[in-house]
């Protein structure tokens, strides 16, 4: 990517100043080490530092062009995409161009189309679409690379299942693509749709099997190991924090543990939510104009204030959470690249939206798998996270995002042609969770044998008689919140134990 640099000045002849404006252009250097230019006039200064890709000697700028109103001079740094088609269109409507660089069509662009210009360029709905494919092409071709076994994650939703078919694409007969997927028992027969989930993902996953022609295996866990203490001892030394996603954080251990008996690398179809605009809070105007995070407006609509919290009401008090998130949402929004002259108030927040799920969201989701796979030896690769396809699509406008009304209309539109009708049709469901009353069952006893010993200091930070009553309840009413609220005070007796820190409160003051 090219350097720019630009000066206004009204108040001072800026013809005088070039000692000045080299050196701003010297500073860009690096960002472009084939060729510089600058232009200078009264009252406006442009400078440029080149990395040639296109029409090596043609693309020189600043570039100017005489008009019957005075010189137009350009000065940018990105590529045109789509220069051949529009420079086709400017040649129809009268221009002759003097060379073959993306540059001079932006600057006719301009001349032609003015404040419109934009419009015109980052593409049609077709092309975008396209660009996504051949993006993806190229990331899973260059992902599959290895000289170790690999393999692909598969849940038989539209991110993994894309993924899946693109890598035996890829290989072209060479070799069969193996597929992992994980599965509980006895989840398939007594699924029970919920907020999140309305299918389980097994029947998918087969689809996609026999569609793509993958050598699969489902790793189907049992409660019993989930709910395993040195399982979840596990998984908690390897994120090193008490912050897990509960039963999903050992399942994907147990998956990821699995998996390396076989292979060595695996893809996975992590981040796809993030930068195609997946999730359902995407979608919810309560969600996403809450003023918050929108997972987490999302999360405390669904479980209530607090999200089931089990932490003790004095201390929650003292931490005022609300306001360090606040704090924090505050200065994420400050991050965000804006646009100038935007008028709609959507877009804009759909790209504020965008930008927290890419820069905040997600970085929770690649760690735990990074952690979680690495602590078995095995790479996981996220090819939606390659930085090409992130900023294309960051870039794309949210119309074009959901152009035929359903979550990531891109990446529908860019691998239906690969994938079974029954997933391309699939409402998102997440990362799998055990519907099993036998989990919460050993979820119960372990924190009353917790509360009985009395010996974690965790229990210090905790609502204990919150605690008994939620190993009291009968485990089919548990609700979801008072499960996670379980799952956290295992995980933090666990981090305790593992760590040995010592509490130190100090006043509210």
């Amino acid at each position: 990517m090219c350097g720019i640099s630009g000066w206004v000045s009204h108040g001072r002849d800026l013809r005088q100043e070039r000692p000045v404006a080299e050196a701003m252009n010297a500073t860009m250097a690096c960002r472009g080490p084939d060729a510089q230019g600058l232009w200078l006039d009264r009252h406006a200064a442009m400078g440029h530092r080149r990395l040639a890709i296109i029409d090596l000697p043609g693309g020189v700028q600043p570039m100017t062009q005489d008009t019957p109103d005075g010189d137009v001079v350009l000065v940018y740094s990105g590529e045109a995409y789509n220069y051949t088609e529009l420079r086709d269109d400017l040649r129809h409507r009268g221009h002759r161009f003097r060379t073959d660089s993306d540059t001079e069509v932006v600057l006719r662009g301009y001349l032609e189309w003015g404040a419109e210009l934009p419009e015109h360029l980052t593409d049609s709905r077709q092309d975008t679409v396209a660009r996504v494919r051949e993006l993806l092409d190229d990331i899973v071709r260059r992902q599959l690379v290895s000289d170790v076994p690999r393999c692909v994650l598969l849940s038989g939703g539209l991110d993994s299942s894309a993924i899946t078919a693109l890598a035996t694409e890829q290989m072209h007969g060479k070799e069969t693509v193996r597929s992992f997927a994980v599965d509980f028992v006895g989840q398939s027969e007594n699924f029970i749709p919920d907020g999140l989930r309305s299918t389980p993902d097994t029947p998918y996953v087969h689809d996609v099997v026999e569609h793509a022609g993958t050598e699969h295996q489902d790793i189907v866990l049992d409660p019993e190991g989930l709910a395993d203490p040195s399982v979840r001892a596990a998984a908690v030394r390897s994120r090193d924090l008490p912050l897990g996603l509960g039963d999903m954080d050992q399942s994907l251990l147990l998956l990821f543990r699995a998996i390396r008996e076989h292979s060595t690398v695996a893809l996975s179809g992590e981040s796809a939510d993030e930068v195609f605009g997946g999730y359902a809070w995407f979608h919810d105007p309560a969600a996403r104009d809450a003023g918050t995070f929108p997972w987490l407006a999302a999360l405390e609509r669904q479980h209530g204030r607090g999200g089931g919290s089990l932490l003790e009401p004095e201390l929650r008090e003292r931490l005022d959470l609300r306001d360090y998130l606040e704090r924090r949402y505050q200065e994420a929004l400050v991050e965000v690249p804006r646009l100038e002259g935007e008028s709609d108030p959507l877009e804009r927040r759909m790209r504020e939206v965008c930008y927290l799920h890419l820069t905040r969201f997600v970085r929770m989701l690649l760690d735990r798998k990074d952690r979680l796979s690495m602590a078995t030896g095995l790479e996981v690769r996220v090819p939606f996270c390659d930085h090409r396809l992130v900023e294309y699509v960051f870039n794309t406008p949210w119309s074009l995002k959901t152009f035929d009304g359903r979550e990531k209309s891109l990446l529908r539109a860019a691998t239906g042609d690969l994938l079974p009708r029954s997933v391309v049709e699939r409402v998102k469901s997440p990362y799998p969770s055990t519907q099993d009353p036998a989990y919460v069952v050993a979820l119960q006893r372990q924190v009353r044998d917790l509360l009985s010993s009395d010996g974690s200091p965790a229990l210090d930070l905790l609502d204990r008689g919150r605690l008994r009553e939620v190993t009291a309840v009968e485990p089919g009413r548990v609700t979801t919140a008072d499960r996670n609220g379980l799952e956290r005070t295992l995980d933090l007796a666990v981090w305790f134990e593992l760590e040995r820190p010592t509490l130190a409160l100090g006043s509210s003051g």
